[in-house]
């Protein structure tokens, strides 16, 4: 096996790193996987790019991952292990957890437990988790965030294929004549595959690209075809699809014959579904239909790529299923530019299926529930038990923490106060817990507020080990620098604990260790029945998985070097050998409008933040673009509600409530509504959008109908409205609140109930600063300035409306290191200066403003290449480029014939 270099002075995977040297490792956000080239001088990460040569991203990074050095300060870390919040040592704090976990099995037995893991983990952590859990503690209740994620794509391809496989890879995207792309906004959620798929266009303008979504998002600006479906209607699209596959000649009947199984009785379903039944079903125009479906015919090679609009729902099961029985039945699956592709969301979503992180598996792709498999797995690790039934999947995990039945669970890398549907009710089952130990990189968030033991784990920067990426490529994740404080990587805190429980079985020095042995799992006893197979790497010395450059399982004596297409030989892991087509009956989402809730709500990824925002939300070049919750809303939804841009609404459903400001968005369906999901209470009073969705989930998965809740919404108002900009911490009090980092500090934007008497003292009191106050008051408006030394470090602004200010000019005066007379008379009357008026921010890795682009559209740019070429936007990582190409459509002169070029 090959391998090179990575870093020219990195000796051991936690020793000192020397001056200079150059660690490759992976991204920390989603699925794609992109290899980052991280310099380091003196222990301290000082530039990052993309990796050239990673087959992942070929350089390319999107503005989160070029912005990731921007993350990595120790602010807000958790740097010690804390018992009831109070520091102690890690032999207290893992002697503590051993015994509380002995204890409370001892009396109540191993289902009394629980983990709750994550796709932030790397696999060496996951197969450290899993082993203890389901090997030693014997039960099965280890459960991921990826629940939320994948799990329905994972059931499908298991149900269809015998295994959980992805079959494509990311070459197929450039390969192939048709791409449709449905449940999935890539051009936000993942900019690097988009740009790829942009580029793939532009090379070769035969290749069709269709987009299938309830909302026109930034995606469809590259799309042929575009079909705004009702929401949760996708089987019923793809059901018809497979029925005009067959009225049209569309059937590979060889491939159907010799390679699958199910497929008449998946046929005689989807033959209910006539263009017309599923033009009403979907509420699209027949004709549309008609074209996608011809097109999907007529193409020899078609790639299906999907994601959480087709997996987070009460039946995504089926719909991951009818994608795949469309691929089966027309032979458009195993070869180059064809198949059913499942993106991932999380960094390692796929190393955490690999090693049974999901209650109802075992680790190395086998079956839990199969007794044959049981053995195989307690045999290889000499384990003194073995889970032999499924655990709770994540939503029934929380339950059964809520009614008694767990009374101990261990959350590591992951916030499910925020993540996970009914916030409510989890609250109130963590409330209950008697035992909740959190392993996280922060000292605080949503989920922490309940921990009884925190325990500090290492971030992204100081993690080491593997991930996998969507197309099942192995990636190495080097530590650039060592751990903070008292740190520990995942893999030594749960190793420590399982010692400390009486376990022998991990005893491991090094992270190789451990992948040498999940490698080793996977191939023992295999013998061709299950594709992942890494017996080519387990014989790797810790300098050869050091230096592991990126693969793609199976590697094996057949595939070496690793294996980029699957299942080309039309074997599949199924008992028969034969793929399965399953019959599929669309269903309706579970959670519908009604007259207490009329609106639909469906919520997903903003470009530029991730997840609850932990890293993303420290630096003001990924807060600029977005920065507060936004409900979008059709613009008749905005005229009956009587509301406007920025304006605010109630927003309510059985389980919660919300505020949010308003984004009049005619991209929308009428009577629906979209709200990201990022926002918690570290960053908002009132923006958590899970709390609005039911604990509703696809029977087969477990996973989340997170894509469709019912809300009420009313206008939201406030007698008044302060914003806050400080370069200090600030000691919130308000009835509503958001914060967005900034240049200087931090941006507070808050509504009270009641005005306050005194801005003075009202500012005053949630700063406590010391210095020179000044204040000036004007009708209805009341500005608060404090100098220390000349230098501006607070600023509130009091109203009856929101205040508007220029963010880039308050960068800039809060840069200056003494303020001008005339400066501070601007800021006491709230006027920015002309050269600071941007507008919104569209691009972040430039910071260019959307007053620039219009004026630079009005003069003459009629695309997004020549945008580029005079204010630089679009050019580095490309995610604002559908958003510029939205522009140009809006602002050009009515006189130019315009050419986007992108």
């Amino acid at each position: 096996m090959s391998s090179v270099s990575t870093a020219s002075t990195h000796v051991s995977p936690d020793a000192t790193v020397c001056t200079p040297s150059l660690i490759q490792s992976t991204c920390a956000y989603c699925g794609v996987g992109c290899g980052v080239d991280i310099n380091v001088t003196d222990n301290k990460a000082v530039s990052l790019i993309g990796t050239a040569d990673h087959p992942a991203n070929n350089g390319k990074l999107c503005v989160k991952g070029s912005n990731l050095l921007n993350t990595i300060d120790l602010t807000g870390r958790l740097l010690s292990p804390e018992i009831a919040g109070q520091q102690v040592s890690w032999d207290d704090a893992t002697d503590h957890v051993a015994q509380k976990f002995n204890d409370i099995i001892k009396l109540h037995g191993p289902d009394s437990v629980a983990f709750y893991v994550s796709g932030q983990l790397l696999t060496e952590d996951y197969y450290i988790a899993n082993k203890l859990m389901k090997g030693y503690i014997g039960s099965g209740n280890i459960d991921t965030n990826s629940r939320l994620c994948m799990s329905s794509a994972v059931t499908a391809y298991k149900r269809a294929f015998g295994e959980d496989v992805v079959p494509c890879t990311y070459q197929d995207l450039e390969q192939t004549d048709l791409l449709v792309l449905t449940g999935s906004n890539a051009a936000w959620t993942h900019p690097v595959l988009y740009q790829r798929i942009e580029r793939a266009k532009k090379i070769n303008p035969a290749m069709k690209i269709v987009v299938i979504d309830p909302r026109e998002t930034a995606t469809c600006e590259i799309a042929d075809n575009f079909i705004q479906l009702k929401p949760g209607t996708d089987a019923a699209f793809f059901n018809g699809l497979l029925n005009y596959l067959s009225e049209n000649d569309g059937l590979d009947t060889h491939y159907i014959a010799e390679f699958t199984e199910g497929f008449e009785l998946a046929l005689a379903e989807a033959a209910q579904w006539s263009v017309t039944k599923v033009a009403a079903f979907c509420e699209v125009s027949e004709q549309t239909l008609i074209s996608v479906y011809q097109l999907y015919c007529s193409s020899k090679k078609a790639i299906t790529f999907y994601s959480m609009g087709i997996n987070q729902s009460s039946s995504g099961v089926d719909k991951c299923q009818s994608i795949i029985n469309c691929h089966l039945a027309s032979g458009k699956i195993g070869k180059a530019g064809s198949g059913p592709f499942s993106i991932t969301g999380q960094p390692n979503a796929m190393g955490g299926r690999e090693v049974g992180g999901l209650a109802n598996q075992l680790a190395a792709h086998m079956d839990i529930d199969n007794p044959q498999h049981q053995d195989k797995v307690q045999r290889f690790w000499q384990s003194p038990t073995m889970a032999t039934k499924a655990g709770e999947k994540a939503i029934d995990m929380f339950d059964k923490i809520a009614s008694g039945d767990i009374k101990a669970v261990w959350i590591m890398a992951t916030n499910p106060m925020v993540s996970l549907p009914n916030r409510e009710k989890i609250s109130e089952a963590l409330s209950k817990c008697e035992l909740v130990v959190v392993s996280d990189c922060v000292d605080s968030n949503d989920t922490l507020a309940f921990a009884d033991v925190k325990l500090p784990a290492t971030p992204w920067l100081e993690k080491n080990g593997t991930v996998t990426n969507s197309e099942r490529r192995i990636s190495r994740q080097r530590n650039a620098v060592t751990p903070a404080g008292e740190a520990k990587h995942d893999w030594q805190i749960i190793q420590e604990v399982a010692k400390k429980m009486g376990f022998s079985g991990f005893e491991f020095d090094d992270v190789s260790d451990v992948f040498k042995e999940h490698a080793q799992l996977t191939q023992f006893e295999n013998d061709g029945e299950r594709l992942l197979d890494l017996s080519g790497l387990t014989q790797l010395t810790a300098k050869e998985y050091n230096d592991l450059t990126p693969i793609q399982w199976p590697v094996n004596a057949r595939h070496p070097d690793g294996c980029a297409r699957v299942y080309a030989d039309g074997k599949f892991n199924t008992t028969s050998g034969k793929a399965q087509l399953i019959a599929i009956t669309p269903q309706l989402p579970v959670q519908r409008t009604s007259t207490e809730f009329p609106f639909l709500l469906n919520s997903g990824r903003l470009r530029d933040q991730w997840h609850t925002m932990t890293r993303t939300g420290k630096t003001s070049k990924l807060s600029a673009h977005t920065d507060k919750p936004y409900l979008y809303l059709h613009p008749t939804d905005a005229a009956n509600l009587a509301v406007e841009n920025d304006d605010m609404l109630s927003i309510t459903a059985s389980t919660g409530a919300a505020i949010a400001h308003v984004k009049v968005d005619d991209k929308q369906r009428p009577g629906e509504c979209f709200m990201p999901i990022h926002w918690n209470k570290s960053f908002a009073s009132h923006g958590n959008v899970s709390a609005l969705y039911q604990s509703i989930v696809d029977p087969l998965s477990g996973q989340a109908e997170s894509k469709h809740g019912a809300v009420a919404l009313s206008k939201k108002s406030f007698k008044q409205y302060v914003s806050v900009h400080t370069a200090s911490d600030t000691n919130v009090t308000a009835d509503f609140w958001v914060k967005s980092a900034t240049e200087y500090g931090s941006a507070y934007q808050m509504g009270l109930d009641e005005p306050t008497v005194d801005a003075m003292a009202f500012s005053q009191q949630i700063s406590g600063l010391s210095g020179e106050w000044m204040m000036f008051e004007q009708d209805d408006f009341s500005y608060v300035v404090c100098l220390q030394a000349g230098k501006l470090v607070f600023l509130s602004y009091f109203s009856n409306s929101w205040p508007e200010i220029e963010q880039a000019w308050l960068d800039h005066v809060f840069a200056e290191p003494s303020l001008e007379f005339a400066t501070i008379q601007s800021l006491l009357l709230g006027i920015a200066s002309e050269e600071f008026s941007q507008g919104k921010q569209v691009c972040s890795c430039y910071s260019v403003g959307e007053k620039s682009i219009i004026s630079a559209i009005e003069q003459g740019c009629t695309s997004v290449d020549e945008l580029g070429e005079k204010l630089q936007c679009g050019t580095k990582c490309g995610s604002c480029k559908p958003e510029l190409a939205s522009l140009i459509r809006q602002y050009q002169p009515d006189d130019v014939i315009m050419k986007i070029a992108v």
